[in-house]
């Protein structure tokens, strides 16, 4: 589990058809071989550290559902090791399990903050409100305009310097992962409701 709340942007050193090999600081200290650590929002597992490296594999299912397929030596991403028991919640709950990927759409500066327009596909608008959060490339993001197929936020200035999201163009791919909570909320109030009502009552001829 994550927040959201980018720890480090690392640069790519290696990327292979089944391995990343990824420069860092920050998020190696404390990490051991088998942690979690998200890449672009995506959870991983560390098959390798290095003093100032680490290594992870890819699943060919991950290259289908995420943007890591297009990672060459050199690009930049964003890193944060799992949630640990007790640490503030800065963001939202983040799973790191890409829900689909969008594209960049517009940027537009607004004062001291850059307004970024997403496209996303109907599986991820369906979840998506004003006010409501987003994870874009792993980063926690507050919604503040939508419509049926696209979805704006604001980045302040701390996250275009902590993040990678100020570097990505019109037409770029980005992973997106929806609130964790609207999925549950959808899923309780879609099921068939059961037992008996006034309407089986009725049906029946309990009532007239």
């Amino acid at each position: 589990m994550f927040t959201g709340i980018v720890e480090e942007v690392g640069t790519v050193r290696q990327a292979s058809v089944r391995q990343l090999t990824i420069s860092a600081s920050k998020v190696l200290e404390g990490s051991q071989l088998g942690d979690s650590i998200a890449v672009n929002g995506t959870c991983l597992t560390i098959t390798r550290i290095e003093k100032d490296s680490f290594s992870v594999e890819v699943m060919p299912e991950t290259l289908r559902r995420t943007n890591l397929g297009q990672l060459r030596s050199g690009h930049q991403v964003n890193l944060e090791r799992a949630l640990s028991l007790g640490a503030r919640l800065g963001g939202h709950l983040v799973q790191g399990h890409v829900d689909a990927t969008g594209r960049v759409l517009m940027l537009t500066p607004e004062a001291d903050a850059l307004l970024v327009r997403y496209w996303a596909p109907p599986e991820v608008m369906r979840y998506i409100v004003p006010k409501g959060f987003i994870a874009v490339d792993g980063v926690s993001l507050t919604v503040v305009d939508c419509d049926a197929t696209f979805f704006q936020v604001a980045l302040v200035g701390f996250t275009r310097e902590h993040a990678n999201l100020a570097q990505r163009w019109p037409g770029d791919l980005v992973n997106l992962e929806v609130d964790i909570i609207a999925k549950y909320v959808e899923h309780l109030t879609s099921k068939e409701k059961t037992g008996i009502t006034l309407d089986f009552l009725a049906s029946h001829g309990f009532l007239t």
